[in-house]
């Protein structure tokens, strides 16, 4: 059976995931996801880091952090 990627059992047909999909919106039964043990404000902080760090740099700066990316993933030097 497939696992979500918190581990949760998932039913491993498309038509029983969207019984369970429905029965998680009418109520029926709960979506319980286990709790990562994660401060929930650190991991939205978290979230808006790369944006800000980019809104930061310069042009330059981030035209650098591009080509060295690219280089190492090419293998070009």
């Amino acid at each position: 059976m497939p696992t979500g990627p918190k581990g949760q059992k998932r039913p491993a047909d498309a038509i029983g995931r969207a019984v369970q999909i429905a029965k998680i919106a009418t109520g029926e039964i709960e979506d319980d996801m286990p709790d990562d043990g994660k401060d929930p404000a650190a991991k939205a902080l978290g979230a808006k880091g790369g944006k800000k760090r980019a809104e930061n740099m310069t042009p330059e700066r981030r035209r650098e952090i591009a080509r060295k990316a690219a280089e190492k993933r090419w293998g070009k030097s």
